[in-house]
């Protein structure tokens, strides 16, 4: 009864805390020219990334369960201004943008949050993250000392930084805070804004240190920070960064270990061993705090995503893929390499810089000594195409070219960037085979046979060309899109009537030619009508727009709908960018002249029709009267189509194939999924990809003349069982009939791990010698395997104990084979979520071939658990 009643006044007061926010102890946070110092001590930490808005809030709690499993020690995140205050004074803090549940989760898991407030974030989201209405403002300047931008930045900071104190979120509090950041890569425009660049900036630095939020300030990319704020690094390579004074810790913000992704592209991808080499050359040259952009990078969901033209998918081939689930072998070699790190970490804050020293012409190392009882060690092979073997301490090492060995006791060898022990996932789409293989272009898309449509009944409507509502308008020349739409839709018609006479027609009989439109300069996207009857259309960033157009005698209507597909969300002057149209609208190849439209009336309407019904929320879709669709139907553009699905069984994450439409805008439940768009991208480009050398983002690409975004994902909390709405407006002359779902799950792992591979992390344990070194408990290697949870392994489709060849999905026998390798693997994996197997020959009954290196190497399909059935391949 006594113990019951323990218990729960303990679970009362755990959940007393996390209401409360105090997750920790309150501990102090400050830096020296080492690190940052937590609770009076150096630390060495890694930092995820993951944008609360890009995900779910029930996502929330698994990204970060799996981000702390993968050996993050901090989550770090923007604050996204125009999500918290999409209308000036009017705040919100609810779902998707409920920030304070975020970062209490965060604390709730004991790891540490790195908030950056901004408020200008770029971050590939729309508009940078600022508020359209800031436009409006008058007299108004983005990021430079301009006193209402100034006004308007400071409000909001200041709001941010009180909502964390009120909730009692900053680590002196007992909150997760330690961290927090002011502008955003500030430095790479600040010489366009001349003096007032400078000013701003240093306004902007003192104004966020006088919010006594009690942690350290940081700007990234801001090489003349004030002596009071941490300068940071961004970039593929941090490793020889400094900041602007010895009193500050190396720190890097934004390590990009992918890219983001534009409609028409190739699809970026970064080698998993290039990523681990950038990290240990961080940490080994003297870095203190990493930081992964993205770790998750999640969806843009809606309209957030930047641009022009960046796709709704931010998956940014990152760690955790977007719709939650690990991306192997990425999360795995680096929850390694994390781990490494850490055995390290003794010696690592023990001094303020490592010993140097010379191993050849492109080796070196870097010791972490300290009064004999502290040693680790970093040995680097920086040569792009070669292996060496180094001399250190006496010992000879084997380093793979563009490789880093971490050797925690300063002997042996933990981990090596370029040599990979973990598994490789296979997803059901084909979304992530480009994440580690070699091979150009994807190796498993989605059979014909896996074809799963969506639905066979369909309903559509037709949306109106021009203007559709009493709320349309006139005036005379064009306006600015942005100044006509406050960015409430992606689309804007403008319309006008001219007339043409006999004599015109006669003219363009006689020459056999026809007019011509000319816009001098537009962007995003324009589609243009004459008479209702679509003639063309343009995509392009500010570019001239040239379209012969048929007219009939008489009075004839154009009609232009200008479409944004992302605000701008880089660069200096944001808020004179704009979109629509510039200069001079013309039509060309009158016998008397051009006509300037530009000077006629325009009648202008914001928006869609079915927007503003919105005809794709659960309420308002059953007042609206549909029709059905015939399976032969003519097609038309501007179509509005809606269907009722199931939902895949079990607890998978959902993926919805659009690639057999055109462009539009997607709706599930009413939760707009984002826009989709299924431009192919170039045929070539696309090459077998080396890890080896400095990497860029035209350097391993996929996907080359496919769409570019084919899958779209749909949260599962989005979803119930059946009778699900989903509503799509489609551009182009493209019907529904082949959109197809399916679940998105690991289906395919595979790994090989050889006898004198590294032993196991977890073998490794802190100080323990008499003389205080790491010391090693065994020495046997492991091949760890797991399916994604509420999945078992059901099937061993091949193993091999001996010298297996080929890769994942290729594998094959070599001339020596443990007869015993199915058995042994079957037995200890069959019906399991995950499995381990010790390498040795013990194991698998003898020795099947002296004097040689064995590797195991297995492959396994992954199914529902409640699908499962055992089946043992041959």
């Amino acid at each position: 009864m006594g113990i019951k009643f323990q218990w729960v006044c303990l679970v009362l007061t755990v959940q007393a805390l996390i209401v409360a926010g105090e997750f920790f102890k309150p501990f102090n946070v400050s830096y020296d020219g080492r690190a940052i110092i937590i609770d009076g001590k150096r630390r060495m930490l890694i930092s995820g990334g993951i944008h609360y808005p890009r995900a779910t809030p029930e996502m929330w709690s698994d990204l970060i369960s799996k981000s702390k499993e993968g050996g993050v020690d901090v989550i770090e995140t923007y604050v996204f201004w125009n999500g918290h205050e999409p209308v000036r004074g009017q705040y919100n803090f609810e779902g998707r943008y409920n920030i304070v549940k975020f970062v209490k989760q965060v604390g709730s898991s004991g790891l540490y949050l790195f908030l950056r407030i901004g408020p200008y974030v770029c971050a590939e989201w729309n508009f940078g993250g600022f508020p359209v209405w800031l436009r409006d403002i008058p007299g108004i300047e983005f990021r430079t000392d301009n006193i209402p931008f100034k006004e308007e930045m400071q409000r909001f900071v200041k709001k941010i930084v009180a909502l964390m104190r009120e909730e009692s979120l900053f680590s002196w509090q007992g909150g997760p805070i330690i961290m927090l950041q002011i502008e955003n890569e500030y430095g790479n425009i600040e010489s366009s804004y001349g003096p007032k660049g400078k000013a701003y900036m240093r306004w902007a630095a003192k104004m966020a240190v006088g919010l006594d939020a009690g942690v350290p300030w940081v700007m990234c990319k801001q090489t003349d920070a004030p002596e009071y704020i941490i300068d940071t690094c961004n970039g593929y390579y941090c490793d020889g960064f400094k900041p602007n004074s010895k009193k500050k810790p190396i720190v890097w913000t934004e390590h990009w270990d992918g890219w983001y992704t534009n409609w028409g592209d190739r699809v970026p991808h970064r080698p998993t061993e290039d990523i681990a080499f950038a990290v240990a050359r961080f940490f080994q040259r003297g870095g203190s705090f990493q930081n992964y952009y993205m770790y998750f990078g999640g969806t843009n969901f809606g309209r957030t995503a930047g641009g022009p033209n960046i796709i709704t998918s931010y998956d940014y081939d990152a760690p955790i893929d977007e719709y939650g689930l690990l991306r192997q072998p990425k999360w795995g070699h680096l929850k390694d390499l994390h781990a490494a790190i850490k055995l390290c970490e003794p010696a690592l804050v023990a001094v303020n810089s490592p010993h140097y020293i010379k191993l050849g012409p492109q080796q070196e190392a870097h010791v972490y000594s300290y009064n004999g009882s502290k040693c680790s060690a970093f040995l680097a092979n920086i040569d792009e195409h070669n292996s060496a073997t180094v001399k250190f301490r006496n010992q000879a090492y084997i380093l793979p070219p563009w490789s880093v060995s971490i050797l925690p006791d300063c002997r042996t060898t933990a981990f090596n960037t370029a040599k990979i022990g973990v598994q490789t996932s296979i997803k059901t789409t084909g979304l992530d085979v480009a994440s580690y293989s070699n091979d150009p272009a994807p190796l498993k898309l989605m059979a014909p046979y896996e074809v799963d449509y969506i639905s066979k009944t369909w309903k559509f409507l037709r949306e109106p060309i021009g203007a559709w509502s009493d709320s349309n308008f006139t005036y005379q020349g064009i306006l600015e899109h942005l100044n006509v739409t406050k960015d409430h839709s992606d689309y804007l018609w403008y319309s006008t009537r001219i007339y043409i006479s006999d004599e015109d027609i006669s003219y363009w009989e006689e020459n056999q030619a026809s007019p011509v439109l000319t816009i001098d300069s537009m962007r995003d996207f324009v589609c243009i009508f004459v008479n209702g009857q679509f003639k063309g259309s343009a995509k392009g960033k500010w570019i001239k727009v040239v379209e012969p157009v048929d007219l009939i005698q008489g009075h004839n209507d154009i009609t232009l709908l200008s479409q944004t597909v992302g605000l701008q969300n880089y660069g200096a002057f944001l808020e004179k960018d704009g979109a629509g149209f510039r200069g001079q609208i013309i039509l060309k190849g009158f016998k008397n002249g051009d006509r300037k439209l530009t000077e006629t009336m325009w009648t202008y309407q914001v928006g869609l029709k079915g927007e503003s019904l919105k005809i794709y929320s659960i309420d308002e879709n059953e007042s609206t009267e549909w029709t059905d669709l015939p399976t032969d139907a003519t097609v038309t553009r501007f179509s509005w189509y809606k269907t009722y699905f199931d939902a895949p069984g079990g607890l998978d994450p959902v993926a919805l194939d659009l690639s057999s439409m055109g462009k539009g805008q997607v709706w599930v439940n009413g939760h707009h999924i984002g826009r989709y768009w299924t431009l192919d991208a170039p045929k070539d480009g696309c090459q077998t990809c080396d890890y080896r050398g400095a990497y860029d983002s035209d350097k391993c690409v996929t996907n080359c003349g496919r769409p570019t975004q084919s899958w779209y994902h749909i949260p599962r909390s989005w979803l119930q069982a059946s009778d699900n709405l989903l509503v799509v407006f489609e551009e182009t002359e493209k019907t529904p009939l082949e959109i197809s779902i399916k679940s998105h799950y690991t289906e395919t792992i595979c790994a090989e791990v050889s006898e004198n591979y590294y032993p196991p992390l977890h073998a490794w344990s802190l100080p323990k010698t008499s003389n205080g070194t790491i010391s090693l408990n065994h020495t046997v290697p492991e091949i760890h395997l797991r399916c994604d949870a509420g999945n078992t392994i059901s099937s061993v489709k091949f193993a091999s104990y001996g010298t297996p060849q080929g890769s994942c999905q290729n594998f094959s026998r070599g001339n020596c084979h443990s007869p015993n390798s199915f058995s042994v693997v079957s037995q200890a994996c069959m019906g399991r979520q995950s499995c381990s197997i010790s390498i040795s020959n013990a194991v698998f009954g003898g020795d099947p071939c002296h004097g040689v290196v064995k590797t195991l190497s297995v492959e396994m399909r992954c199914s529902s658990s409640s699908s499962t059935s055992s089946s043992l391949m041959l």
